[in-house]
This record gives C-alpha cells, structure tokens and sequence, in this order.
C-alpha cells in the first residue's frame, strides 16, 4: 500500500520521521544550532540555495523538518513551515506576498489576536486591510477587492464564535481576482477539515492548540498545497522575479509548485527569525501522535455538553456547530461533517457578572487563556482575548459581551456535564 493511500489515523503517526536499518523508532531531538561541513564550498552551495540541507536551525533542523513533513502529508500540501507561535505563522504567511500599499481581505470573525495584527501592525507597515462578514452576499464580498488586494484571510471555524467559513465560497472569489486564500484551520485541525481540498491555497495552524494538544509546547505552522499559479499575473513580484540577495534566484522558476513555501523559509524566517527550537517540534510531533484519538472524544464530549446545556433553564444561548440549532449546522454537515471541535460558545442569564461567577464556581474546568487542548477550560474573550475590540468590533466578530468560550477536554463527559450543571446551579 502506497504512503499516500493511508488513512489520516496512519499519517498522524506514521508520516515525517521515517526510520533507516538501525535508526531510532521515534523522532529523535536534534538539538543543535548548527551543522558540520566538510567544505566551503558545500556550505556556500546551501546558502545559495543551490542544493537542500541543514546548516542552521533558524532555517530547518532535522527533528523540525519531520514535523513539517507530517503536518503536510495531513494537509495534502506540498510543504510546510514551522514557527514559533500562531501568531508567527500568520505573519510571516501575509508578509511572504503582501507589502507596503498593499490591501488584503480578511473575515472579521477571527481570533483577536490576529485581528490585532491585522489591524493595528500590518497598518503600520503600511499594509491595508478590510474586514468583511463571511455571511454578506457574494457582491458585497466582490466589492471589498482592489486592485493592490493580495490574499484572503478566514478562519476556517472561528474563535471563539464558531462561525464555519464557506471555504469553496471563498476560495472561488479570491480566485476569481487572482489572489490567494489563507485558511486558519486551527480548531477542525486537519482530521476534522482539510481547506485545500475546498480550494483553500494556504492553511495555517498555531499548533499550541489541538496539534501539540497538551499545552506543552508554542508554535505555528504554514502548509503550501502548491495549487495556487504565482505566475498567472504580476500581483506578486516577490515570487516571480529575481531575488538579489540570492543571486537573482526567482523562486517560482528554481523550486516550481513549493515557491510560496520554499520563499516563506529562506527569505522571511531567515530574516524575521521566529522558528522553533527542535525540543518544541519533538513535543508537536508526540501530539499529533494521537491527534485522532483525542478529536474523537473532544468532539463527542462536546457535542453532549451542548445537548445538555441546551435544556439547562440558566443558558439563554449556545452555539455549537454540530447542534441542529446552530446558524452553520448545514455547512458543518458540508465541511465539519466529521464534528467540529471541543470549543462550545454560550451565554449565561444574568450577563457578565453572571458569567463571571459561573466560571468561578467551576471546579473541573480551569479559567485559563489557553483553548483546545486535553483538559477543559474556560474563558470570557470580551475581556480577555478580545478585550481590545470596541462593541461595534465585538459584534461583527460575533462576539457578545456576556459569551462564554468553553473548550471541553478530553475527561469523561459526565464529569463535564456536572461540574457545568453545579456551576449553573449557584447563579
């Protein structure tokens, strides 16, 4: 059986590190900061890019690059890229083709941190950005290109309103003016939805959530599914024409359908520095190890806590998409059809004094900053995570200021689903 017909269970723990006669079975940690050659010339010839190996950490490590070939392979992308944080992935993903006067689309429901990079460091590198509701109507979207517009940002279910984003909706008008589409696919991860088989060109990850998925380790990740022509236009000249600081190197000629991937490492890494250290990746790839095993029982725990929080008489609302009830329960059913994720949004009566006394009265779950990993947490984004947002932002980021972000861990349901009724039951 070919590698590339295993199931994706197999690809979590089989892809990357592929062991040799008399190799260690598992990833080993490489962790060194640089790399032994025999000659000068050698080693000018990976700078030059001229031929692929390790020599320095901040651009690849052997331990890192087995994780990119993982979280590639689950993502049916041609490369991949490892960094320090989400927050680094997403950065170094919009700056790979958008510069100063540039303008980039992006879903207003997405997490506040990236909103704020959006909003308030990409402005200041001159970089403009609209943000637009993922429900408007397809001429309304239309209307928010520019001419200098380079790329598409959405979350492919948002944080924390769980909004599921149309991928193909989106992917065919960003193709349709010639840009690409960046997907965060942090909460489905890639054994709930993979993005580029809807059309998606880029899926990102910050791999602190359910990849690593024990609060262990910080990074982020870009996949390149090297579906998207950089050279059907001249929106991207980073790409297609020559590098000086390689030589007048153009990437889309020298390295093909892993252009954008290959730019992303040795140009913005090599410049910005935000990589990985090799003990973080190795605790990303023991994650992934049994990423399938935990998304079943996160989704299934959180799918019967929202069943019950349902009929509970002290929740106004809850929003889950794989409830019948959810606004976005069909497109789940299209895109999240094997469930969604552990994160449940919802209101309690009595607002936010009200949510502030729930979640002091849990004992179970942890008000924590983190999300999507084993144990269950809880959080108030309004004045947490997205406390920089004014109402009006608030409110088309579908965030109301008494929402309470659940993520719900791997424990037994029923200890969940008590902790939760008692804490409801002292309101």
């Amino acid at each position: 059986m070919s590698r590339h017909n295993w199931k994706i269970d197999t690809k979590c723990i089989q892809e990357g590190w592929v062991p040799g006669n008399g190799e260690p079975r598992v990833l080993p940690i490489i962790q060194s900061t640089t790399f032994k050659y025999d000659s000068a010339q050698t080693l000018g010839s990976l700078f030059d890019l001229e031929v692929a190996g390790d020599f320095y950490t901040r651009l690849s490590n052997p331990t890192t690059g087995a994780v990119e070939a993982k979280i590639a392979a689950l993502e049916g992308g041609v490369g991949a890229l490892l960094t320090s944080a989400g927050q680094a992935a997403a950065l170094i993903a919009v700056l790979n083709i958008a510069h100063k006067n540039d303008h980039i689309i992006s879903a207003s429901s997405i997490y506040g941190g990236t909103y704020n990079l959006f909003n308030k460091t990409l402005r200041e590198m001159g970089i403009d950005v609209t943000f637009v509701d993922i429900d408007s109507p397809e001429d309304e979207l239309n209307a928010a290109f520019k001419p200098n517009t380079k790329l598409v940002f959405g979350e492919s279910l948002s944080n924390p309103s769980l909004r599921v984003l149309d991928i193909e909706k989106f992917a065919r008008i960003s193709h349709s003016h010639g840009v690409p589409l960046i997907v965060d696919n942090t909460f489905p991860t890639p054994i709930n939805c993979r993005p580029i088989e809807y059309g998606a060109d880029i899926v990102i990850h910050s791999t602190s959530k359910y990849l690593d998925g024990h609060a262990t380790a910080l990074g982020g990740v870009i996949v390149d599914s090297g579906r998207f022509d950089w050279s059907a236009s001249d929106k991207f000249p980073g790409l297609n024409t020559p590098d000086e600081t390689y030589h007048g190197l153009v990437y889309t000629e020298q390295f093909g359908n892993a252009a954008y991937i290959t730019k992303c490492r040795t140009h913005l890494m090599r410049d910005i520095g935000a990589s990985p250290s090799p003990m973080n990746s190795f605790l990303l790839s023991q994650g992934i190890d049994t990423l399938h095993l935990r998304m079943e029982r996160h989704c299934s725990n959180a799918q019967k806590l929202a069943e019950y929080l349902e009929t509970d008489k002290n929740v106004l609302w809850v929003n889950y998409p794989g409830l019948k009830s959810s606004k976005y329960f069909k497109l789940a059913q299209k895109y999240l059809s094997h469930g969604s994720s552990g994160v449940i949004s919802f209101s309690v009566k009595g607002g936010r004094q009200a949510a502030s006394r729930f979640m002091e009265n849990l004992k179970l779950a942890a008000i924590v900053v983190h999300v999507a990993d084993l144990r269950t947490s809880v959080l108030h984004p309004a004045s947490t995570t997205h406390r920089q947002m004014n109402d009006e932002q608030l409110k088309s980021a579908g965030i109301s200021p008494d929402l309470i972000r659940f993520s719900v861990g791997i424990e037994h349901p029923d200890d969940i689903i008590e902790d939760v009724r008692q804490a409801l039951a002292s309101l």
